[in-house]
């Protein structure tokens, strides 16, 4: 799997049954010519994955991902989603670290470095999302939160690995409320990003792409794509319409 930026992704959370993934993708696809720029990637709900992997199949710029993964691979762990099963039902990549993991279901640094881990030993690629709340950013504290979430994931990485890592910048404050980073505010967070990973792997860090996220519509997406150092976005409420999706991935073509 090669992934070309710009990077558009859909996390739809709680949204879209099985039957409501066929017919998104059944809108979507004539709107999206298969030599489009850049890369598209859906994550739906875990019991509409293989209802987009079917849809998709014959669309190699399409991928599928799964929106969180368990650490462990197998076991007695109700309720839970490993990598490896994933990777079975046809994922090839997996959101790790979103804000809601985080804040709304408590998940440590710790435990979202393990499901780092697992999603790359099970083959997958995986989108790391880190960012800081409103209250950190009005301290001043928001760079070092994000590189206190970079560091723990980037310590344990392999050169080798790097090909299959995407970051997600996503301020809290921005994720649905309808307030938005500026295109100045994104590019400065991209560019410490940056700088926090090549501190680890050097050049090779300029290769990581590093996806904007947090209230992104049709409106706004250009700008935000056009900034520096963002290679793609991350969309929440604007990927759950065919059409409205499709005139952003439309964007860097």
């Amino acid at each position: 799997m090669t992934i070309q930026t710009p990077v558009i992704a859909g996390n739809w959370k709680l949204n879209h049954g099985p039957e409501e993934t066929r017919a998104f993708f059944r809108a979507l696809l004539p709107e999206v010519p298969a030599d489009h720029v850049g890369t598209i990637a859906i994550f739906p709900p875990s019991l509409s994955l293989a209802a987009a992997v079917e849809v998709i199949a014959t669309r190699t710029d399409i991928l599928a991902g799964v929106q969180d993964v368990y650490w462990e691979s197998r076991g007695a762990f109700t309720g839970e989603i490993s990598a490896p099963l994933a990777h079975e039902a046809g994922a090839q990549l997996a959101l790790v670290g979103h804000s809601e993991r985080r804040h709304v279901f408590g998940e440590s640094i710790e435990e979202t470095v393990k499901k780092v881990r697992a999603v790359l030993d099970a083959e997958l690629s995986a989108i790391l999302c880190v960012g800081e709340t409103i209250e950190e950013r009005e301290s001043g504290a928001a760079q070092g939160v994000v590189t206190g979430q970079l560091e723990p994931v980037a310590g344990t990485l392999s050169q080798m690995e790097l090909s299959r890592v995407l970051i997600a910048y996503e301020p809290v404050w921005a994720i649905g409320t309808g307030r938005t980073a500026s295109p100045a505010d994104a590019a400065e967070m991209h560019l410490h990003v940056r700088e926090v990973l090549a501190k680890h792997f050097g050049s090779a860090a300029s290769a990581i792409p590093i996806l904007y996220g947090g209230s992104v519509k049709q409106e706004n997406a250009p700008d935000l794509l056009a900034a520096p150092e963002v290679d793609g976005l991350l969309i929440g409420g604007a990927s759950l319409e065919p059409s409205t999706f499709a005139r952003i991935c439309a964007i860097p073509s």
